[in-house]
């Protein structure tokens, strides 16, 4: 059986303490674990006869919890307040803590065999750390301090392939640099000035931004989303907005926008296959939009209980669980059965 794209539902919702940024799940189990706007890391598990939330163990952050990945045993948060913090899953107790950045940790995400994660930050550089000891490896610095308005900027988003390999990171302005993991060399560089947005008269700023990228299984497609022209700042008034880069021909192939769910795309994730891909984000509500890859074709769109800030897909592809204002949600896919060839009429 595969997942259906086309078909999406929302199976269950459950309330969070704050606004849930980021997430993590234990495979073979429901256990959901998610940052916080209230500093802290919560755990939900799932096959609880009422799930709630409960916060783990130890001094934790200061600011915004806005990036969590599981490496092996361990938990890793990023936050607001420039500290990468180590918990231990079984336990739930916080473990070291470590200085990571000197501006606000916008994202994390960690290599699939557990042992590299890659941080980025408002100090606009990307860092490489060892997942066991909690050692930098390495400093990527590409990424320019100011808009060429000359305010600040941000590094959003970062990804990495599914072999371990590559890194990507992506800035406010939408410059994304490609760097090798094992080295920390910059490899290629893309740009996607679509996703940025400056207001020379309402507001004097720049806004909007490059907020999510994903690789494909193949490492041969980059997508890159955000948000397109906006309108009305404060209702984050443009289309939800997505461009993709061939990396083979080393060349942007695709844009898509959507005009009908506005908003921020926030996270991005391939399908094994390569053909299709999922965006989630939102305005003051939410979307989850389902896209071909190389037609930029829509194949189904749908509200999503929320904001969407984060969302991860299941080892199977056949559920989504979500991270927003106020709820995580779990979306199940309708699943495809395998059409058995007909037996001849005798």
């Amino acid at each position: 059986m595969s997942a259906d794209p086309t078909e999406l539902k929302v199976k269950k919702e459950y309330p969070t303490k704050g606004i849930a940024f980021c997430l993590a799940t234990l495979p073979g189990t429901k256990r959901v674990f998610y940052g916080s706007s209230d500093f802290k890391v919560y755990e939900i598990d799932f096959a609880a006869e009422k799930p709630e939330s409960k916060p783990l163990e130890g001094t934790g952050h200061e600011s915004y919890v806005t990036g969590l990945v599981r490496a092996g045993k361990y938990l890793v948060s990023g936050s607001y307040d420039g500290q990468l913090i180590w918990w231990d899953t079984e336990t739930k107790k916080q473990i070291r803590a470590v200085k990571g950045h000197d501006l606000w940790i916008r994202n994390l995400v960690v290599t699939p065999d557990g042992t590299r994660i890659a941080s980025v930050a408002d100090d606009m550089v990307g860092k490489i750390w060892d997942a066991e000891s909690g050692k930098l490896l390495h400093t990527l610095v590409d990424h320019k301090p100011e808009t060429p308005n000359h305010y600040p900027s941000m590094l959003y988003a970062v990804a990495v392939s599914a072999d371990g390999k590559l890194l990507a990171t992506g800035d406010k302005v939408g410059h994304i640099v490609v760097w090798e993991i094992s080295t920390g060399k910059k490899l290629e560089e893309y740009e996607a000035p679509g996703l940025y947005t400056w207001d020379p008269t309402a507001r004097r700023h720049s806004i909007g931004g490059l907020r999510s990228l994903a690789f494909s299984a193949d490492g041969k497609f980059l997508a890159a989303g955000g948000i397109g022209k906006i309108g009305n700042v404060d209702h984050l008034d443009g289309p939800a907005r997505v461009e993709i880069f061939d990396r083979s021909q080393k060349k942007h192939i695709k844009m898509v926008e959507d005009k009908k769910l506005k908003g921020l795309v926030e996270k991005i994730a391939f399908h094994p296959s390569g053909n299709w891909y999922v965006i989630a984000g939102g305005d003051h509500n939410g979307f989850v939009k389902f896209y071909e890859t190389t037609s930029g074709k829509m194949l189904h769109e749908d509200k999503a209980p929320m904001h969407v800030h984060d969302f991860t897909l299941n080892e199977g592809f056949d559920s989504l669980i979500s991270a927003g204002h106020g709820k995580i949600a779990l979306f199940e896919f309708k699943e495809v059965q395998p059409v058995e060839a007909q037996k001849p009429v005798a």
